[in-house]
């Protein structure tokens, strides 16, 4: 065997420190890239653009190891970019914050069924899609009510304390509310098609679009800021954008709260309606197991905990105890929630556009 000659080798390598420390670089490079190799990525598709849930990406990573790659759209634009990407989507995971959404997600063949014993155990059926031989296509993690604001200086509670009141003649000019095609209004209105019937449904409908005090516009914090603004005198929100001004340290958030006042609607009928932000496993994920693991974390009490307290929604899996003090001073002791499951209205969306359209409820 020839050797290379010391001076040779002394001008090639340097010093024997430096030469150290040449291969404790090279084996550092190595094991980098072999940790960066096994360490799982989840590619994420969200429609949850809130703070808060970074809480629970993070802690998902330190339990499990596996990273989570996000990409932030809204509901309508996750799943047109899924149809559009197709088999070569990247997504492993969807998040959406709609029941209708969900649904046609589901209808259009862009969530992979999974089964897990630990999800069809903690949702309830009410939660999720109805199973078939390949599995559940989606599950609900949070749920948030379709609540109702007033002005306490020029209306009682007892004046708006159902949906339906909101068609009554006597609050004329009096609504403030996003737009009908909203996902949340869709679901809240494909609840009460389910319950009453198309009829009696356009029918209200025809009456809340007489009582607008203005076009549908803004989202429905907006709503609350212009009854408080005496715009309006009865606006249609989710709870958990109340929850973010009663809990906000700014005073003008104090405020327009304390202008306020809050219905949970149809407490002595059919209860008040309750959507969904849920889960599902997107049809073409390389990542299954990790994905499935993600889900079934979301199901844990620590995830469901982060929910209430982070985004002030109520868990989906019973028995979670929550902290959040705005959720307890809002909402009535055990109020009573609409019995329409998340998947009947959702699949009523279409028809109820329709009936949108027809009513002039823009």
């Amino acid at each position: 065997m020839s050797h290379v000659p010391q001076s040779v080798a002394g001008r090639l390598l340097g010093s024997p420190k430096r030469l150290l420390g040449a291969i404790a670089l090279a084996l550092g490079l190595a094991s980098a890239a072999v940790s960066a190799q096994a360490q799982q990525v989840l590619n994420l598709y969200s429609a949850r653009h809130y703070s808060t849930d970074e809480a629970l990406y993070a802690d998902f990573t330190r339990a499990t190891g596996i990273r989570i790659n996000r990409l932030d759209a809204d509901d309508a634009g996750i799943l047109a970019r899924l149809r559009t990407e197709g088999s070569a989507s990247p997504a492993d995971v969807i998040l959406l914050v709609d029941a209708a959404r969900l649904v046609r997600g589901e209808a259009d063949g862009l969530f992979r069924p999974i089964k897990s014993t630990l999800l069809e155990n903690a949702i309830p059926p009410e939660f999720r899609s109805a199973p078939n031989a390949e599995g559940t296509a989606w599950f609900g993690f949070s749920t948030r009510a379709r609540v109702i604001a007033f002005d306490k200086l020029k209306l009682k509670a007892s004046d708006v304390d159902t949906y339906e009141k909101l068609a009554a003649p006597a609050l004329k000019g009096s609504i403030c509310v996003r737009s009908g095609s909203h996902p949340y209004n869709l679901s809240l209105v494909g609840a009460m098609l389910q319950r009453s019937g198309e009829a009696a449904t356009e029918q209200w409908l025809r009456g809340v679009v007489a009582n607008l005090a203005r076009d549908p516009k803004g989202g429905d914090t907006d709503q609350i800021r212009a009854v408080a603004a005496g715009e309006c005198s009865v606006a249609v929100s989710n709870s958990y954008y109340l929850a973010r001004l009663m809990r906000s340290n700014r005073a003008e958030d104090r405020a327009v709260m304390d202008k306020i006042g809050v219905v949970f609607p149809n407490q002595a009928t059919s209860g008040t309606h309750m959507n969904i932000s849920g889960g599902a496993v997107a049809r073409h994920s390389k990542n299954i197991d990790a994905a499935t693991k993600f889900l079934e974390y979301l199901a844990s009490p620590s995830a469901q905990a982060y929910f209430a307290d982070g985004n002030n929604e109520w868990p989906t899996v019973r028995g979670v105890r929550l902290g959040n003090a705005a959720l307890a001073a809002m909402a009535p002791a055990d109020f009573k929630v609409e019995q329409v499951s998340a998947a009947a209205m959702g699949a009523n969306t279409g028809r109820v556009q329709q009936m949108m359209d027809r009513v002039g409820f823009k």
